[in-house]
């Protein structure tokens, strides 16, 4: 404890001197800066390419079950997002020669073009893959 209090006794006396020895510290003035001015061009006009409109929805995902009836698929980004579809007569034909060579399998990649109104598939796009 004796020890304590003789360093103590020592460096109060320093840190005092310390302190009056150095300047105060001053706040930085911020330095004046130009804004560099630069010519703006005219901005370019880039015409964004419209969709057509069909008047069809499409859905993107992963086929689950498909028949010459219907088709469930579940959606690309969100696994729990499932819909079912009818198809219709154009879309049961070639559903029909699709199913004779083999049939969509679980898990292939389809996007289908459909009535929003009716939820009838007008057109399948996806490559079955082979039947086992």
């Amino acid at each position: 404890m004796k020890s304590l209090v003789k360093i103590a006794g020592f460096a109060l006396p320093l840190a005092l001197a310390g302190m009056a020895m150095w300047p105060p510290a001053q706040a930085q003035s911020p330095a004046t800066v130009v804004p560099v001015v630069l010519d703006t061009a005219v901005p370019i006009v880039v015409n964004a390419v419209k969709p057509k409109p069909t008047g069809l929805s499409k859905f993107e995902g992963y086929v689950m079950n498909a028949n010459i009836a219907q088709i469930t698929v579940r959606a690309k980004g969100n696994d729990m997002a499932i819909q079912t579809f009818a198809l219709s007569p154009q879309a049961a034909a070639k559903m029909q020669a699709i199913v004779d060579k083999g049939g969509y399998q679980y898990g292939d990649k389809i996007t289908v073009l459909y009535d929003p109104a009716s939820l009838q598939v007008i057109k399948l796009k996806g490559k079955p893959s082979k039947a086992s």
